[in-house]
């Protein structure tokens, strides 16, 4: 009997024992808190560091961008077209002029790697004599004659395809890729195709093939990945349209650091033929095209292009937003320690622009705290990684086998690997353990469905891209996890475009991400345009204006 009243009066249940575990389980998340605290704290101490040694590695940025002769290197895309439509300007006079902006920039930018001036002058001329002899529909292609770029990890007939790989080195592209394909249809010329990591896995453009592409901002510091060479490019007015890939942010990335629109669709409207080793036939990834673009304007009639015409219709792109109507939420600290902690100035950037929504929608926006998911950013993101299709080990070297980790780690200390580091590090990644199938697939479903349920057709997420403003190259080693922000959409499969938002005290592009729910791109974008026409964002140059 005393044993029975003994446990009944232990048990968790008992009026007695209640209190006694709310102050243990209360002090429990104090300690907590002030754990997480001090770890911010002393991330944010060794990101200090390592900044402080690096700006005495890179001396100050003596060169700037030589600016523009020429203000038509300034406007959109859709302008342009506009102007070859209404025969202001010619075809061949556009394409000379992007061709001229890129041999002006390139030497010190090294974003185009490959490229086809002369056949791209000769198609300008071409769709000239068409224009003259009133053999073109422009309702069919609403790019004609304006030129563009592609990364160089997604085929272009005749170009470099070596995806920044020296066991490719002298690939070339057997076909175009369907994006690219689409992008032709649509009228627009294939100037050349630009620079990215060694198999796009890594934030920093820099490969053993073609070298190091630089920030046009400030040459010491990286344009992130993969379409790193297609940022830049824009963003140095080199072409007016970029044509970009993401499955960990690859589009927003260099955008955000290049300070111009990258785009991620809703995940699955792309066919991926010729998107590295993709086939099209993959039945589920999260990699999409997208555009890089340095106007608002010119996201739409991007996409259009780019979408699987049957799918078109679901994307519901020629729907009307009431912006008053419109729901803003935003997150200042999403909270994965893994990532650096967001400075001042990218809150100020979300700041600023949660404010201007403000004064139009008739709901106050509301912050957002205490989303445990995203807290996991990254482990979401690589858990998913490791489903994507294909075979890493044996993409390193060609097929030629499949790469060993702990060979290829040694040949890298003696200095005769023919890899990237990071190439390297992505191999070594792979022998670590993932998290549990139902645990990450779980709380996958519960952000989406939150995060669906918060947004449903009306709303949008305001959301940090990054820590900081581009970095020192090299420091990507040091904060290799800074992604996940981007990341984790892609493990959504949600539409988000990374805008720009002014620049630094340093003179470097701030921005933000504007994130809806599946298959609301259009949102997406009509916020994006009405921020730009109240001058909240847009594409500052990174040179001076005559």
């Amino acid at each position: 009997m005393s044993l029975k009243k003994r446990d009944k009066r232990d048990s968790p249940k008992s009026k007695s024992g209640s209190p006694r575990k709310k102050r243990e389980s209360s002090r429990r998340q104090v300690a907590c808190n002030l754990l997480t605290m001090f770890l911010v704290f002393l991330r944010s101490i060794i990101d200090w560091c390592i900044d402080f040694v690096f700006s005495f590695l890179y001396e100050e940025q003596k060169f700037q961008l030589p600016p523009v002769e020429n203000e038509l290197l300034l406007q959109s895309a859709t302008s342009i077209a506009t102007k070859i439509k209404n025969k202001e300007i010619s075809c061949e006079e556009v394409v000379r002029l992007f061709i001229e902006r890129i041999e002006l920039v390139n030497f010190k930018v090294n974003a185009v790697v490959d490229n086809r001036f002369p056949e791209a002058i000769a198609e300008a001329k071409l769709l000239d004599k068409q224009i003259a002899q009133n053999e073109v529909d422009f309702s069919k292609k609403p790019f004609l004659g304006v030129p563009f770029t592609s990364k160089e990890s997604t085929g272009a007939l005749g170009l470099n395809f070596s995806i920044g790989s020296l066991k490719r080195k002298h690939e070339k592209a057997k076909e175009d890729a369907f994006i690219v394909e689409r992008l032709k249809s649509a009228g627009a010329i294939l100037l050349g195709v630009t620079n990215v990591p060694e198999l796009c896995l890594w934030s920093e453009t820099r490969n053993m093939v073609f070298g190091q592409t630089n920030n046009p901002y400030n040459l010491s510091r990286t344009v992130g990945g993969s379409s790193g060479g297609e940022a830049a490019i824009v963003t140095a007015c080199g072409s007016p349209l970029g044509l970009g890939t993401d499955i960990g942010g690859s589009c927003r990335m260099p955008g955000f650091y290049c300070g111009v629109y990258g785009y991620k669709l809703t995940t699955g409207y792309i066919n991926t033929r010729g998107m590295g080793f993709r086939n099209g036939k993959e039945s589920k990834t999260m990699v999409s095209g997208g555009p890089i673009v340095k106007h608002a304007e010119d996201m739409l009639p991007f996409i259009k292009c780019l979408v699987i015409p049957e799918k078109l219709p679901l994307l519901k792109l020629d729907k009307t937003h009431d912006l008053k109507q419109l729901k803003v939420f935003y997150i200042e600290q999403p909270g994965d320690l893994k990532v650096s902690a967001i400075n001042g100035e990218m809150v100020g950037a979300i700041k600023k622009c949660v404010r201007a929504l403000d004064e139009i929608t008739e709901v106050p926006a509301e912050k957002l705290e205490n989303i445990k998911q995203f807290e996991k950013s990254y482990v979401l993101w690589r858990y998913w990684m490791s489903k994507e299709p294909g075979n890493y080990a044996s993409d390193l070297v060609n097929s030629e086998g499949a790469a060993c980790w702990w060979l290829e780690t040694i040949k890298v200390f003696l200095g005769v690997s023919q890899h990237t580091l990071p190439a390297i590090m992505k191999l070594i990644d792979m022998q670590l353990p993932l998290p549990k199938d139902e645990w990450a697939q779980e709380e996958t479903d519960k952000l989406r469905k939150k995060l669906t349920d918060l947004l449903a057709d009306d709303g949008v997420l305001i959301f940090p891209p990054c820590p900081t403003p581009a970095t020192y190259h090299y420091t990507t080693f040091f904060r290799p996890y800074n992604f996940a922000y981007w990341a984790i959409f892609n493990v959504l499969g949600f539409p988000v475009v990374n805008v720009p938002v002014g620049l630094s005290r340093d003179g470097l592009p701030l921005g933000v991400q504007i994130v809806a729910s599946t298959n609301n791109d259009k949102l997406c974008i009509d916020v994006a345009n009405y921020l730009e026409k109240q001058s909240v964002i847009g594409w500052e140059p990174p040179f001076r204006r005559k």
